[in-house]
């Protein structure tokens, strides 16, 4: 028998993508899919524990005016859970520890970044050593880029990817590592999961194809289990050929590229490696 995938989406303070990724999460075959306000964890009403597969999605987090994520980050480091002694954020690394999956998507991913989930290098979830900042065009990107996947990361969520079509939504998507140290550290490790690049899969630092000027293009990364995924264009914004900006023009499969990262994740879980 498979084991069953449960699945939670996270809502709530501004979130506004939840419904497309539980959706995503019922495309790519999760037996159980719960989109939960915030407060329902913070009120003990329900527990990460209970899951399999945590997504973060994105939206407009707090509105981003403390910066992306920053206040949800400060959330799950200092907000108690009722009626009990722990912090949520206590909650989330017993999550990590019994190695589940957790994605973040745009907002999600700045979260991640901002709690020290990702990329959690030597397995530190506290210490935050990368950062998501202003895009270097000054203004909100809304535009579809490729995305080239790393072959050689341990990702659970782009095996067997290679370039994918997704949409960017953002003002502050520049990935920024702390150091010269810790992007050696993402590189050697294969850490980061997808590049932006160009129609043909080229790595891309300039603008448009780049949409926002993170460094050595990196669009999203990974931790050393490839359990932890965090990027900031949108896989769940094309689950169906009708959401492609071009789908009148030209030639598509009817499943949007997007559901093959979930689809991965859910199979990974039913598998013997989980």
């Amino acid at each position: 028998m498979s084991r069953k995938v449960k699945a939670i989406v996270l809502t709530g303070n501004g979130t506004n993508c939840e419904m497309e990724m539980a959706h995503a999460c019922k495309l790519a075959g999760a037996d159980v899919i719960d989109i939960v306000h915030l407060s329902e964890l913070l009120y003990g009403e329900k527990r990460l524990a209970d899951y399999s597969f945590l997504n973060l999605p994105g939206g407009f987090l707090d509105g981003d005016d403390l910066g992306s994520a920053k206040a949800g980050a400060n959330r799950f480091l200092h907000a108690r859970i009722a009626g009990h002694q722990e912090i949520l954020f206590a909650d989330l690394i017993d999550f990590i520890a019994a190695g589940k999956l957790i994605l973040g998507v745009c907002n999600g991913f700045q979260l991640m970044v901002k709690l020290g989930l990702l990329p959690g290098l030597e397995s530190n979830y506290t210490a935050q050593s990368t950062t998501l900042t202003f895009n270097d065009s000054g203004r909100f990107e809304d535009r579809w880029v490729y995305l080239k996947a790393n072959a050689q990361s341990p990702c659970v969520f782009t095996k067997g990817l290679d370039v994918v079509y997704y949409p960017v939504r953002h003002g502050e998507g520049k990935f920024v590592p702390a150091s010269a140290t810790v992007l050696k550290q993402i590189a050697r490790k294969n850490l980061f999961a997808f590049q932006y690049c160009d129609a043909d899969g080229l790595p891309a630092m300039q603008y448009p194809a780049n949409p926002n000027g993170s460094i050595n293009a990196i669009a999203g990364i990974c931790n050393e289990t490839g359990r932890l995924f965090g990027l900031m264009p949108h896989p769940e914004a094309y689950l169906h050929r009708t959401n492609h900006p071009r789908w009148t023009r030209e030639c598509l499969s009817e499943e949007g590229q997007g559901i093959a990262i979930f689809r991965n994740a859910v199979n990974f879980i039913r598998s013997k490696e989980f």
